[in-house]
């Protein structure tokens, strides 16, 4: 009776760790496939500087960046996402690159024009190059799509603009993974003493665009890792998104800042954990 007692608790405690080891599994798998990946962030800084000229104290600048579209992030959560953008009613939209995951295979890249299309930003809309917006053969496809959008398509080059008769400037970078970046030809003509804010995918390249009179650097690409572990960080980072990761950093002596943006879509994987998509919004303010 002892015996089959104990064979009856050993069975009992083996089929509940079972059962539990399975559970737990399973809700580790919605939670990094379904939850973390819907939990949108909207994170918002006052970003100060002495060079932001007066008129564009209270500017608000709204940065997205990689959606890839078509790996797991559809056309649905596109809408959702447009809707939240001007919901927010920003003086300036930024893409940071990364429209849709694979060009070659997406083949509803002109549904997204009309979305893109409807982001209300009364100062401009500009876009970027990312390596998958090249990747796949879709260089001219991503350049058809944000022209029609009416995004400004900064490759290697920048546009000033314009508040009263004050002016900062938007600079970009082409991809620096899949692209031709230019460094000098995209930053050596701009007026001296002028706030500028540069676009570049990778986070990394801030370690050359530090040496520029460049004053913030907003970038994508590093998905904040899209998987950590607590304590040791991300798992794998993509190419030149290995230094900066996410958030904001301070480098070289004028200082450069660099904000890394999270993202809002997938790749490789259709998992996060410990790093939710994001929009980031700035407030500019003058500290002169």
């Amino acid at each position: 009776m002892g015996n089959q007692y104990t064979r009856r608790k050993f069975l009992k405690k083996a089929f509940t760790l079972t059962v539990g080891t399975i559970l737990t599994t399973m809700a580790g798998y919605s939670y990094v496939r379904y939850f973390e990946p819907s939990q949108l962030e909207i994170n918002r800084y006052t970003y100060q500087a002495p060079l932001i000229p007066q008129s564009f104290n209270g500017i608000k600048i709204l940065q997205f960046s990689d959606t890839h579209v078509g790996h797991y992030y559809d056309i649905e959560k596109f809408k959702t996402l447009i809707k939240k953008i001007n919901k927010e009613e920003p003086d300036l939209v930024f893409f940071t690159g990364d429209l849709i995951d694979a060009p070659d295979l997406y083949k509803d890249g002109n549904s997204l024009i009309p979305l893109l299309s409807s982001i209300q930003a009364p100062l401009g809309k500009f876009a970027i190059y990312g390596n998958h917006d090249h990747g796949g053969y879709g260089t001219e496809t991503y350049k058809k799509i944000m022209d029609k959008s009416g995004f400004t398509l900064l490759v290697n080059s920048f546009s000033p603009i314009n508040v009263l008769n004050e002016q900062i400037v938007v600079a970009g970078l082409d991809d620096y993974m899949l692209g031709r970046p230019d460094f000098e030809e995209t930053l050596r003509e701009i007026p001296k003493d002028t706030f500028t804010i540069f676009l570049a995918h990778e986070p990394d390249v801030a370690k050359i665009s530090q040496s520029y009179p460049v004053h913030l650097q907003l970038s994508g690409h590093s998905h904040g890792g899209q998987i950590k572990l607590p304590f040791f960080g991300p798992i794998v980072t993509p190419p030149f998104a290995t230094e900066y990761t996410e958030g904001f950093y301070e480098l070289g002596q004028h200082p450069l800042t660099l904000y890394v943006n999270r993202g809002l879509g997938t790749t490789r994987v259709p998992f996060r954990f410990l790093s939710k998509p994001e929009i980031a919004i700035f407030t500019l303010e003058s500290s002169s």
